[in-house]
């Protein structure tokens, strides 16, 4: 595997933020939003990456995406989402410079503990941020379309959410009662604080793993090394 400068692994889903340039806003308009998702089902298809999540907020987006064989795919991805927005704004507002932070953020995560908890995370940003009182009155996330309340065929069904029930409405049913549970503060904690340092969102156990797939040591183990959510 080929050394990136982050922990990037490929055929493993990856939680990553990317925020407007002094968290100015990149989405003022419904249509501002609707140019990034093109671009995304666009290209998420010609890179061959999976989308299992995403939350378009006004200054910054989370997405969850898994790359192929191909890592690099993934920060391919990511420069093609920011310039694409960054000359359409640009374009519609006769402007110049830059619209988005440097790097993107991101951070590893373990499928079958961590993935829906993930999902969960993201699609609750607009929850959090006190802008509506459900996930299923929010336009711009992946909710609505994963609870089948939208359409959004490009969107992409991970094993983990699929063996929630071998019945579609039913596999909706308990997804839709487990993100109204809302994220617990120590598992808020542990996936934030995993994405702020680039480290990875699981155990130790998939700590050592991804150490054996990169081969070398993963210097700082973070709350992974103490169990599930850091206790």
């Amino acid at each position: 595997m080929p050394r990136t400068g982050r922990n990037l692994l490929p055929n493993y889903p990856h939680h990553i933020v990317q925020r407007g340039h002094n968290r100015q806003v990149v989405f003022a308009e419904p249509s501002d939003y609707q140019y990034y998702l093109e671009t995304l089902q666009t290209w998420k298809r010609n890179l061959e990456i999976k989308v299992y999540a995403y939350c378009l907020m006004t200054n910054h987006v989370h997405l969850v995406l898994q790359p192929p064989d191909d890592v690099g795919a993934l920060s391919s991805l990511m420069k093609r989402l920011a310039g694409r927005q960054t000359r359409y704004a640009n374009r519609l507002e006769a402007r110049s410079g830059t619209l988005w932070d440097g790097r993107f953020k991101s951070s590893p995560i373990q499928n079958d503990t961590y993935l829906l908890s993930c999902c969960r995370y993201v699609e609750l940003n607009p929850v959090r941020a006190r802008m509506i009182a459900s996930p299923s009155q929010y336009r711009w996330s992946s909710y609505c379309s994963r609870i089948g309340q939208a359409k959004a065929p490009w969107l992409d069904d991970h094993a983990c959410f699929i063996e929630l029930s071998l019945s579609a409405q039913e596999r909706i049913s308990r997804y839709r009662r487990f993100v109204e549970q809302g994220v617990p503060v120590d598992e808020l904690k542990f996936i934030r604080e995993a994405l702020q340092r680039g480290q990875l969102t699981g155990n130790k156990w998939f700590i050592d793993e991804v150490e054996q797939i990169i081969g070398r040591r993963i210097e700082h183990r973070g709350p992974g090394n103490r169990g599930k959510y850091g206790k």
